[in-house]
């Protein structure tokens, strides 16, 4: 897209405190600097955020790292980050500030009088909503969240903007998948592959073991005709998988492309939300042993059978998928849209 002259010589400031959010962010970053914004990218040392940015070229300044599990650790580390944040940001001139959940830098952007925007895709992260939605300028959001779902936490009609679809339709939208990601990991395509994304166990709206993900484990080990890729959240949840002994559990050592793997393989199970909704817009079938409450996004997409919630190990149907599966892709430049229009007049 072309530049206008309005958009010409503006600042955003993007932060990234958790690995899917690089993927979210990347075509957004991509738009903006295509229509003549500079964007500046601050992150969070967490999980494979780091990596990840490093793999797509993403130039960042790190600022401060995950706190743990603990309550009082993960506030302190908030105040903490927040006030390196309102010292990176000041005097910087920015016109808009963009993070996906992160508390740190609606807080930071509210003290600088910048306008922040604040995407997310779960509406019951009560405590983190109850920040980033109040101290943003808008909650960019899917159609299948309610505005009266987030009016607990400030959202009303004015600031609430509801997109159609997935995120993952957008930020997908200009993915083709490397085929080389097999290879790179030793897969052999004739057997049932799956790809597993272990359970959130580090957030806040997640406390609980989840043993239907430990069940599928099992189950996929058992078998000689399966392999499954386990994709892990953090580095201590690596013993609990190999201590199954199973070769046909891969738990990679370094980042991979999770999306060519979940275009290519037979199932994706996640404890989680972003890889499932990855494999819903990829045309893979996807299957969910999250915990805890279901988000509208999740729901809408059960109700719609293009996932399943797995209540037992049983339910997981280990079959080659169909070829020829479809793909829903959607416009970047529609959410970016969404976001500008709240940026600060030059």
């Amino acid at each position: 897209m072309v530049a206008g002259s309005d958009q010409l010589g503006r600042r955003l400031w993007v932060d990234m405190t958790n690995s899917p959010h690089v993927l979210v962010l990347r075509p957004i970053i991509d738009e903006f600097a295509e229509r003549g914004w500079e964007v500046v990218v601050t992150a969070r040392h967490f999980a494979q955020t780091i990596p990840l940015l490093e793999r797509f070229g993403i130039e960042h300044t790190v600022i401060g790292r995950h706190r743990g599990r603990n309550m009082a650790a993960k506030a302190w580390g908030m105040a903490a980050r927040t006030g390196s944040m309102v010292r990176f940001g000041s005097g910087k001139g920015f016109h808009l500030a963009l993070s996906h959940a992160s508390n740190d830098l609606p807080v930071a952007s509210r003290m600088l009088g910048i306008p922040h925007v604040t995407m997310f895709d779960y509406e019951f992260a009560k405590l983190s909503h109850s920040i980033n939605v109040r101290f943003s300028a808008k909650a960019l959001v899917p159609d299948a969240i309610s505005v009266e779902a987030l009016a607990p936490y400030g959202g009303t009609p004015a600031k609430v903007d509801r997109y159609p679809g997935l995120k993952e339709e957008y930020y997908l939208a200009d993915f083709e998948p490397d085929p080389g990601v097999l290879e790179a990991l030793g897969l052999d395509s004739s057997k049932i592959l799956l790809v597993l994304r272990t359970p959130p166990s580090m957030a806040a709206y997640h406390r609980m073991e989840n043993p239907v993900f430990d069940d599928v484990l099992r189950a996929i080990a058992s078998r000689d005709d399966t392999q499954a890729v386990v994709l892990l959240r953090t580095p201590d949840q690596r013993a609990g998988v190999e201590a199954l002994g199973a070769g046909n559990l891969i738990v990679p050592d370094k980042v991979v492309d999770a999306q060519s793997l979940v275009y290519y393989a037979d199932a994706v199970v996640s404890g989680g939300g972003t890889l499932n909704r990855e494999a819903v817009a990829l045309g893979t079938p996807a299957y969910t042993v999250f915990q805890g409450v279901m988000g509208a996004v999740d729901n809408d997409l059960i109700e719609r059978g293009l996932m399943v919630r797995l209540s037992s190990a049983d339910e997981l149907r280990l079959e080659k998928k169909p070829a020829g599966a479809s793909r829903t892709r959607r416009d970047v430049g529609e959410l970016v849209d969404r976001i500008a229009a709240v940026a600060k007049p030059r």
